[in-house]
């Protein structure tokens, strides 16, 4: 493909500007590279939502994988409204076609890796397959330790979650689980399987207390009770990104990052300090909020690790497009009794279907 002078001077600067935001020592070839260089196709990344009368794209009564946590109308959600939304980017299209999909990925297997967020975009995909192809069969999900596996015999078709919260091992020693910030040796053993992988992390990184996944962090033969968690966020994403570009086969494996998925727990952040977190919200907002300084500091970090791999990996760049979905929590309805607040995950249908449109453009675009 030719490539005009004009698309590379753009895509210089483009670079530029990641390099001196980030402040990455990076090969500017393998840069510009991995930002496609044909400027002015579609960026899926930049748009709205709107009110779309055809949505959802599935029915939460109808598909048999979603559980509970997600499942907002069957927990009792009387708004139907904010399963309306659809993400429509400026210059381009963005529809999916669920017969097209499973087409293209026949004898194919999708592995999820990574938190409960993975589990929410895994389940939104099942979803839109077994919507779009209402009489295949399927097998009911089926998990045996950390792997959770769907299969669609007659589209041959598997789709899978394998859950790991820090993408890095974690491993008991003398009674004390051990976060080892450079080995992905027992988690990785699974990862090949896939001939499509899409991988996320960073929402266990800054607990502490009850709901710290470890005891100890171990770097090498340095073994300490807790560090600067940001610093340990990008040693084990660059961990990950190593094993990539060292074990992965990019002409057999497409790999892609979901990028960082925001949390609404604050409403002084979109104007409203009087509301409870997310709950009530029945409409997207019309600016995209930073509800927290750390998620945007996580997602640069991502980008950065990102940035300084060799191997191609397309990243799921839903932080600003999320942000403005307040609407799209289950808040208060992640259960019967309506207990609790969730403004972390997503209800489905919801925002994560329009995750699945974005690899599922991804992978059509040439």
């Amino acid at each position: 493909m030719m490539i005009s002078s004009t698309n590379i001077l753009c895509a210089f600067v483009a670079v530029t500007l990641l390099l001196l935001t980030h402040s990455v020592a990076i090969d500017i070839d393998v840069a510009i590279d991995k930002i496609d260089v044909a400027v002015p196709k579609c960026d899926l990344y930049e748009g709205s939502w709107v009110f779309d009368e055809s949505y959802p794209l599935y029915s939460s009564n109808i598909c048999p994988f979603i559980i509970q946590q997600f499942n907002c109308i069957g927990n009792g959600r009387p708004d139907l409204q904010y399963q309306k939304y659809r993400w429509q980017p400026n210059s381009c299209s963005l529809r999916w076609d669920g017969v097209n999909f499973v087409k293209r990925l026949r004898g194919k297997r999708i592995m999820f890796v990574g938190d409960s967020l993975s589990m929410n975009q895994w389940q939104s995909l099942a979803c839109m397959v077994h919507s779009a192809n209402p009489t295949a069969s399927y097998l009911p999900p089926k998990t045996i330790g950390l792997l959770s596996t769907i299969i669609f015999p007659d589209l041959n078709v598997t789709l899978m979650y394998l859950r790991n919260a820090v993408i890095v091992d974690i491993v008991t020693e003398n009674g004390s689980r051990v976060l080892k910030l450079d080995s992905v040796a027992a988690s990785s053993r699974q990862w090949l399987q896939a001939d499509i992988l899409i991988f996320d992390t960073w929402h266990w990184w800054l607990y502490t207390g009850r709901k710290q996944t470890w005891d100890l962090i171990r770097v090498g033969n340095v073994t300490v009770n807790d560090m600067d968690r940001f610093e340990a966020y990008e040693k084990a994403l660059t961990t990950w990104g190593r094993w990539v570009d060292q074990n992965v086969n990019s002409t057999r494996i497409n790999i892609f990052f979901q990028g960082v998925s925001p949390d609404h727990w604050n409403g002084t952040t979109w104007g409203m300090p009087e509301v409870q977190r997310c709950g009530g919200e029945q409409n997207p907002l019309k600016e995209p909020v930073e509800d927290s300084k750390s998620t945007t500091k996580a997602d640069i970090i991502l980008k950065k690790v990102l940035l300084g791999m060799k191997k191609k990996v397309h990243l799921l760049d839903i932080i600003t497009l999320s942000q403005f979905r307040v609407d799209g929590h289950p808040s208060i309805y992640g259960n019967l009794r309506h207990r609790g607040m969730d403004c972390t995950h997503w209800c489905l249908p919801g925002v994560p279907d329009a995750w699945n449109q974005l690899v599922y453009a991804t992978l059509l675009a040439p």
